[in-house]
């Protein structure tokens, strides 16, 4: 039985669907599988502190409750992995094959963002209590802020308009076809599709390195989420996440 989405609440107006989340968990009211759509949200969260807007009513904001007690939070990586695969893999159904992830976790369509997800956690005594799996998907909206860099959404893409709601409960069985192969054990197969379908992967990207530009070739991702790359003078790195700014 699906517990992905299994009771969907949507509310109309809320600052952050991960901070609801989070004080349902807080609350003792939250369960696996709990999602929480907004139509509208006022202080939607992103990636080191930075913002995610969205116009009223036409996109994807969905923050889900996971419990991955079959994981060590060092191994945070990997439930990531599978997040980003589920994304991946809704949105390529109706985006078709230039759909790729953007390491760690940026969905993207040709070189245009069309989502980011962002995972917060609650740990206890090294033990992994509770993920809140925060997503914000760029659906049916055409105007974007003009400080946003290169972004897009799926009907700029198809030229299709869509049912938001009814599309969030779809990608939720997507995420947990992901996170059920993970829960199974199947690590290695959730890090080599990863790998696939990474953007920019086996080309050579610049980057930004506490303030160096420099040039590496993508090659994949550790285990633990460390970008590997090929530097210029052939050395292979692991490189941190926030470490190194993607140039585009």
């Amino acid at each position: 039985m699906q517990s992905f989405g299994r009771s969907f609440t949507v509310l109309p107006c809320i600052d952050s669907t991960n901070n609801y989340a989070m004080q349902m968990v807080h609350a003792r009211l939250a369960k696996h599988g709990d999602a929480w759509f907004a139509m509208d949200q006022t202080k939607g969260k992103g990636q080191r502190g930075k913002t995610w807007w969205s116009r009223p009513g036409e996109n994807i904001i969905i923050s889900i409750i996971i419990e991955p007690s079959f994981l060590l939070p060092v191994q945070s990586f990997l439930l990531n992995a599978a997040i980003a695969l589920g994304t991946y893999d809704f949105f390529k159904k109706y985006a078709g094959n230039e759909i790729r992830i953007k390491w760690p976790n940026d969905i993207y369509w040709r070189d245009r963002k069309a989502g980011g997800i962002l995972i917060e956690n609650s740990i206890r005594s090294n033990k992994w209590l509770y993920a809140v799996a925060g997503l914000g998907l760029n659906i049916n909206q055409r105007h974007f802020e003009e400080n946003l860099y290169r972004p897009t959404s799926l009907r700029q893409i198809t030229g299709k308009s869509f049912e938001v709601i009814n599309l969030a409960k779809e990608l939720c069985c997507f995420l947990e076809e992901r996170y059920e192969v993970l829960k199974a054990g199947n690590e290695t197969l959730i890090l080599h599709d990863y790998r696939l379908a990474m953007y920019k992967l086996n080309e050579r990207v610049k980057f930004n390195s506490n303030g160096v530009l420099l040039e590496a070739l993508v090659k994949g991702v550790t285990p633990n989420g460390l970008l590997i790359v090929e530097t210029a003078n052939k050395k292979e790195e692991n490189w941190q996440w926030g470490t190194a700014e993607w140039i585009l």
